[in-house]
């Protein structure tokens, strides 16, 4: 489905701050794995899913999206068929622009290409209202009103509910609910379980608790200095505990995860 073939990045080459980012990474996920990524701060989480996203092209190696090679292909064009959220709720919707106004440039990005708000007929409006209704927020009765007055877990719900109106072949999640308060974080998390499972959805996600990674979805990843260190999945993945994780990552990547944030989870 997706396919990473010796994927390189460095940053900044030639200077004092170069910095390889990624090293000669390979990758392949399958339909509709949901895979969690682990690792620490620099390790190269967010540089995968910039690579894939296409926020820059790799220095080499190829990307491949159901059999086609999006290596070349700019982010803009590949956004109709890979979803993304980030770490950061104000990130992924227009402040200034209402509810609905947000929710017609998701729609239309992906299933109406090319078309204006003036094709937005009442059916697409009642669609989604229903689709907002599923949040439990509210927000079906707010669609008027700025995305900027909404806080910041409604942000986030929304931008994945815009994300996922018209079924994405890929969802990348960069830790979507680490700037959220426990208790958003854990309705947006629980929605999030709801829609990829509905939708069958593709998708990987960045997290850094340690027990979730192996809670959530079907295949954990570990990555240090740009390489993935670890992949487990199925029955050799449901017999891990959080130590064994730990136990594993050393051997892959030959020291201690030191991660101050993600060792704290495991307590």
């Amino acid at each position: 489905m997706l396919t990473l073939e010796h994927i390189s990045k460095t940053f900044n080459p030639g200077t004092v701050n170069q910095k390889q980012a990624l090293c000669d990474l390979n990758l392949e996920v399958h339909k509709g794995d949901f895979i969690t990524i682990l690792g620490s701060n620099g390790a190269g989480k967010s540089t995968l899913f910039n690579a894939i996203a296409g926020s820059f092209i790799a220095d080499s190696g190829r990307i491949l999206l159901d059999g086609r090679d999006v290596t070349f292909l700019p982010e803009h064009k590949r956004s109709g068929e890979i979803g993304r959220l980030f770490q950061d709720p104000m990130k992924g919707t227009a402040p200034s622009m209402t509810i609905e106004e947000n929710m017609s440039l998701a729609y239309l990005r992906t299933a109406k290409k090319g078309m204006g708000f003036s094709r937005i007929t009442r059916t697409d409006r009642e669609w989604f209202r229903a689709q907002l209704a599923r949040l439990g927020l509210g927000l079906e009765d707010r669609m008027k009103q700025p995305v900027g007055l909404l806080s910041g877990g409604q942000r986030q719900a929304l931008t994945l509910l815009m994300a996922t109106m018209v079924t994405p072949k890929l969802l990348l999640l960069d830790e979507h609910t680490a700037a959220l308060d426990p208790g958003t974080a854990e309705k947006v998390l629980n929605l999030t379980k709801e829609i990829v499972e509905q939708k069958q959805i593709t998708c990987l996600m960045i997290t850094h608790n340690l027990a979730s990674s192996l809670e959530l979805g079907n295949r954990t990843l570990m990555m240090d200095a740009g390489r993935i260190v670890l992949d487990v999945a199925g029955q050799e993945r449901s017999g891990l505990t959080v130590q064994d994780l730990l136990d594993r990552f050393k051997v892959g990547a030959g020291k201690q995860l030191d991660n101050d944030r993600i060792l704290l989870s495991a307590q």
